[in-house]
């Protein structure tokens, strides 16, 4: 009965348009919302760059449509404008647009206004999106409305610059305020870099006219086991809550300075009450995502808001199969959102992350803050709860399927290109290792005294502008 009512509920021939300008195919975020809304009976398009990648395979997906046109400025989105145009006009009928990328929810908050008879898009008043994604506007935010956040500041100068990094003490956290503008392929700017010296902090800052944005400098919080924390939510008209809830990030790529690879459902208070006071304040309506970092006294502060589902988004799930797409579906289609209820202790993996972030895991040091208190939030029996996978569904198979043959294809060219790079004499001694038998006793140039191949550990992938890795 109940999900009879819920698929009602959505077949109101409303469509909806996933909206992804980012190029990474292995965004498993946007296959979770076009899974979401897909099993509720939504007519789901996508629009999105490169095909969508393994996300494109979805049996739930009606349609790719292409991005725009010679990719696009976030600073000049008529692209943006002309190709959602097109996309509306092939569907024939309005639709709930979600952007899946800090950069789509900017571009469509500021074209919002000239899309209203096409599509249904979160009230977002005064380019609110571009406001709290830009960090140094949220430092302010933070600092006017009372929400622990780590000690920022915002050089004028590279001498300031230099001196801020002193006083915070090295090493410190560089970011540029609006990461979305940088440059493709500048070498060495990157959203956010750990600044070792106070040369290095000088030398950025007289890069700030290239980057596009300022440079800030903030304190930095050691990562470590229960530091890190986020927050997703679903909120309607003024700041209202329709579904909320925050977790702990179990596992992180890169290795505890990345994205999710396996989270948990942790209901924790000082968490939540920063998150919805926030909302709140900002009036926000749409789906939040908030990463916070616990400093050694414990403290939980903000280091990143970014205005739009988190990739883990399908981790907060509630008992009847309600997530934060769902509600904000519901919310824009003008349909009452049922009161979510229970979900707490779900547990959500990106596989290929999470083996990744388990391997590379286990040569790096594992601590905890001696100042740390332990984690709150329910106990083990508490904390049992259903596993969501990324990418793996029985119901629709062909995207795990396309992700596992792109990334083990990936991993292959990499390795290739890595010999590549070898004299052939140590090509001819990785083979023969390859191919002997296993020998006691004796060391062999390139092989452990256990008989295994010794290799660097691999290099670390580089986060995304919305990855936040040095709080």
């Amino acid at each position: 009965m109940k999900d009879t009512l819920a698929m009602h509920a959505f077949a109101n021939h409303v469509p909806a348009v996933v909206l992804r300008l980012d190029r990474n195919p292995f965004h498993h975020g946007t296959l979770g919302a076009v899974r979401s809304l897909g099993r509720k009976g939504v007519e789901v398009h996508a629009v999105v760059e490169a095909g969508g990648g393994p996300m494109g395979r979805s049996r739930y997906l009606r349609a790719v449509h292409p991005g725009p046109v010679g990719g696009l400025d976030p600073e000049a989105p008529e692209a943006l404008l002309e190709c959602l145009a097109r996309v509306s006009e092939r569907i024939g009928r309005p639709a709930v647009l979600v952007a899946m990328d800090d950069l789509s929810a900017i571009a469509v908050s500021r074209v919002a206004p000239m899309l209203r008879d096409r599509f249904r898009i979160p009230h977002q008043p005064d380019n609110l999106p571009a406001r709290v994604a830009d960090k140094a506007e949220l430092s302010r935010l933070c600092s006017r409305w009372d929400v622990p956040h780590p000690e920022t500041v915002v050089p004028a100068s590279g001498t300031e610059a230099a001196e801020a990094a002193w006083r915070l003490g090295l090493p410190v956290v560089a970011k540029w305020s609006r990461p979305w503008l940088l440059p493709s392929g500048a070498d060495g700017l990157r959203s956010t870099t750990l600044v070792h010296t106070t040369a290095e902090a000088r030398r950025l800052y007289e890069r700030s006219a290239e980057a596009g944005s300022r440079l800030l400098l903030q304190r930095f919080l050691p990562a470590g086991p229960d530091t890190d924390w986020f927050f997703h939510g679903a909120f309607t008209r003024g700041g209202l809550p329709l579904l909320a809830g925050s977790g702990r990030k179990e596992l992180s790529w890169p290795v505890r300075t990345g994205l999710t690879a396996v989270g948990r459902w942790l209901p924790d208070p000082a968490v939540e009450e920063a998150a919805l006071r926030l909302a709140e304040r900002l009036g926000y309506q749409g789906i939040l995502d908030l990463d916070f970092r616990r400093d050694e006294r414990g403290v939980f502060r903000l280091v990143d808001f970014n205005p739009r589902p988190g990739a883990q988004f399908r981790l907060f799930t509630d008992a009847a199969g309600l997530d934060v797409v769902q509600a904000m579906y519901l919310d824009l289609t003008g349909q009452r959102v049922p009161q979510p209820s229970g979900g707490a202790g779900r547990v959500f993996v990106a596989e290929n992350y999470a083996l990744l972030a388990a391997v590379r895991g286990r040569s790096l040091p594992r601590h905890r803050p001696a100042a740390q208190a332990a984690p709150p939030g329910p106990g083990p029996a508490a904390e049992r709860g259903r596993v969501e996978a990324a990418w793996f569904a029985a119901d629709d198979v062909r995207p795990f399927l396309a992700m596992l043959a792109a990334f083990l294809g990936r991993g292959a060219a990499k390795g290739a290109r890595a010999l590549r790079g070898v004299p052939a004499q140590g090509r001819r001694t990785a083979r023969a290792v390859v191919r002997a038998p296993r020998q006691r006793g004796r060391e062999q140039p390139g092989v452990t005294s256990a008989g295994s191949v010794s290799r660097p550990a691999p290099p670390e992938a580089s986060p995304e502008p919305d990855e936040l890795v040095s709080r």
